[in-house]
């Protein structure tokens, strides 16, 4: 029995972002070249000097990482002595950028594979760790700008409005302030 009324249609699936698309593909396709490399340097070689180069990425990597999180501890800790003092820190120091890169750079050397030790060895490299994040940076700044103003109240407000099956939760926030005269009530909202 029909009443006249339209059935409603299936509410529509946001947009998957492109990052969400690539990256598992990205993933799987850095697996298979660890894996193929590895096949390869065993086959050229030994397994034992496969294991010994996993070994040397593995202790390497841990003593890069402990390296990188003492300087940034001392750093801290110069910091908070400078500011105690009522002297203020230096923002830009020689050097003192780079712990973050450095930690990745130990964490992707730790990482079992020969293609995450190339890329890992890179980032421990002062000019290439200058380049990276001079384009992190410049990254940054421009989605910063395009940013629209507001608080981030405002933010994880629209975050909060938008709801996972793309439908959008309306309401009105009354605050009842102190000394403000009483006022009727208001109307529903309607669509």
């Amino acid at each position: 029995m029909t009443t006249g009324a339209q059935t409603p249609l299936p509410p529509a699936r946001p947009k998957r972002s492109r990052l969400r698309t690539f990256l598992p593909l990205g993933v799987a396709a850095w697996f298979v070249l660890e894996i193929w490399l590895l096949t390869l340097v065993a086959g050229a070689t030994s397994g034992l000097v496969v294991f010994l180069v996993l070994l040397a990425g593995l202790v390497l990597g841990s003593v890069v990482i402990k390296r990188a999180g003492r300087r940034a501890f001392r750093k801290l800790s110069e910091a908070l002595q400078q500011q105690q003092s009522g002297v203020m820190p230096d923002a830009a120091h020689p050097g003192s950028e780079g712990n973050g890169l450095m930690m990745l750079g130990g964490l992707l050397l730790i990482i079992p594979g020969l293609a995450s030790d190339a890329v890992g060895l890179l980032l421990l490299l002062p000019p290439v760790q200058k380049a990276v994040s001079r384009s992190a940076e410049r990254a940054f700044e421009r989605k910063l700008s395009q940013a629209r103003p507001g608080t981030l109240g405002d933010a994880f407000q629209q975050a909060r409005m938008h709801q996972p099956d793309g439908k959008i939760v309306q309401g009105e926030v009354i605050r009842d302030e102190p000394g403000d005269a009483a006022q009727p009530p208001r109307p529903p909202l309607t669509h």
